[in-house]
């Protein structure tokens, strides 16, 4: 018999107003004055993508977790941006209302590039970065070759034209199996490779994936016909960009996004280092709270 797990609510969860009378909804965990990190979620995904060690960890440590719906998902208007570049006058915006000077930030997968952007557009507020498994440029001249993501690229416009009816299709077919969440989660596990099957496997990475999926979808499931698209896109700066320190977490057995995007990306990053998680795939870091919150556990 499964064993069951419940996941606790957040500590505080709505939503900000941010431009063009658009808001973006977010979820708060660990002490409300710890100290801040951005958690920005994988594609898809949404505001609760975030692993249950790491709720505990920032109880424990006095840290705050907030976790950010990307527009067309959870309680975020659907928008689609300029460029990826573009989130992160959204992401101060919701800084500034949080009364949050300085932050990390964090980004799994397709949260990776935005992580990146927030970085390249603040500099002074923005004191580390963590990325796992995440996305590589498609295109300019960072571009990197091969991977699921890159393969969207020659298609770009009929991404644009499509994602509307495709975002409302996902969200018909998210509420028909809503019910059975839990059951198409298994069945997904089951043509996973070894790494991420293990980790889905486990009772609580189960359950935050269910509650983030119900609660994410709630309304709407345009965020990941957007965030392909913007990824098929120039992203609107350059990795060289990124000043702040960065370490990047991936997988030597990522399915979807190959491990050399990772040494890619590293390369051209001005301070960055690369974590290698041997025999792990695509979700791998998601089990490596502990090492992955390390440096803030350790100015603790």
């Amino acid at each position: 018999m499964r064993q069951k797990v419940e996941v606790d609510r957040p500590q505080l969860e709505g939503r900000i107003a941010v431009r063009d009378d658009r808001m973006l909804g977010f979820a708060s965990f660990g002490t409300p004055t710890g100290r801040p990190i951005f958690w920005l979620h994988g594609t898809p995904g949404a505001r609760r993508q975030i692993p249950v060690e790491a709720r505990l960890l920032a109880e424990k440590h006095d840290l705050r977790i907030i976790g950010i719906d990307r527009p067309g998902i959870g309680s975020s208007t659907a928008h689609v941006y300029e460029n990826v570049l573009d989130f992160a006058a959204d992401l101060e915006i919701v800084a500034d209302t949080l009364g949050i000077e300085t932050f990390h930030v964090i980004g799994l997968s397709g949260g990776g590039p935005y992580t990146l952007a927030a970085a390249a557009a603040m500099p002074d507020r923005v004191l580390g970065v963590e990325v796992i498994g995440g996305v590589a440029p498609t295109v300019g001249p960072d571009a990197a070759s091969g991977g699921l993501v890159a393969l969207a690229a020659p298609f770009a416009p009929l991404i644009a034209l499509g994602r509307v009816p495709l975002g409302l299709a996902l969200t018909g077919t998210i509420r028909v199996v809503r019910p059975f969440a839990g059951s198409v989660l298994d069945l997904y596990r089951v043509v996973q490779p070894a790494g991420d099957k293990r980790l889905l496997g486990r009772p609580e990475f189960r359950a935050m994936f269910v509650d983030d999926l119900l609660n994410g979808s709630r309304k709407q499931v345009t965020a990941p016909m957007s965030d392909l698209l913007l990824f098929t896109r120039d992203w609107g700066f350059r990795l060289a960009d990124v000043r702040t320190p960065v370490r990047w977490w991936h997988g030597d057995g990522d399915h979807i996004v190959p491990l050399r995007h990772g040494q890619h990306c590293v390369e051209r990053l001005p301070d960055a280092k690369l974590f290698t998680m041997e025999g792990e795939s695509h979700l791998g870091g998601l089990g490596l709270a502990e090492e992955i919150l390390g440096g803030l556990l350790q100015e603790g």
